[in-house]
């Protein structure tokens, strides 16, 4: 590969990278050509850019990007790259993926994954990253709990409105 195409794939996965807010880095080496076209599938469905490229160019535009160095260890072998605007799709798609496998050998694998501005290392930390919870939900659990206690409040003055008219009207009785 020339020099000047290098600097383009180099270019082209800092743009990719820039545009999204998290990625992984997955070995799936060894699956087969169904199993592939299966996992590609299943990532543009959950919004998932699956994109494979040279362990090398993907170090350099990392290295624009200003990931931290701990991550590039996780550049050997087969190396393909997952990039996502929610954190925790990819690791919940690798664990649906993997789910009945036996052998600890399951593809894709889980070498590293930059998440919410951190670097995670090792297929331990799948569990982990399936259970983040994305900025959406997060969001969506906040106004759940800042409405909880004005919804108390409103249902307690309708079911006190009764209340209220029954005793005023219990003492208007009385005052005849």
């Amino acid at each position: 590969m020339k020099k000047e195409d290098k600097n383009l794939v180099i270019e082209a996965l800092g743009a990719q990278l820039t545009d999204y807010s998290h990625f992984y880095l997955v070995n799936i080496e060894g699956l087969d050509a169904a199993k592939t076209s299966e996992l590609r599938r299943a990532c543009f469905k959950q919004d998932i850019k699956l994109l494979v490229a040279k362990n090398t160019l993907l170090q350099k535009a990392l290295e624009k990007k200003g990931v931290e160095a701990e991550i590039f260890g996780a550049l050997k072998g087969n190396t393909a790259l997952m990039l996502t605007n929610t954190g925790n799709a990819p690791a919940k798609l690798i664990k649906e993926f993997t789910k009945g496998d036996k052998t600890g050998e399951a593809k894709p694998e889980l070498k590293a994954a930059y998440v919410e501005e951190t670097v995670y290392v090792g297929k331990q930390n799948l569990e982990f990253l399936s259970s983040i919870k994305s900025k959406n939900e997060l969001i969506a659990e906040l106004v759940a709990l800042l409405q909880s206690p004005a919804k108390n409040v409103v249902s307690a003055l309708q079911s006190g409105q009764n209340t209220i008219h029954g005793v005023l009207q219990t003492l208007g009785e009385r005052a005849e």
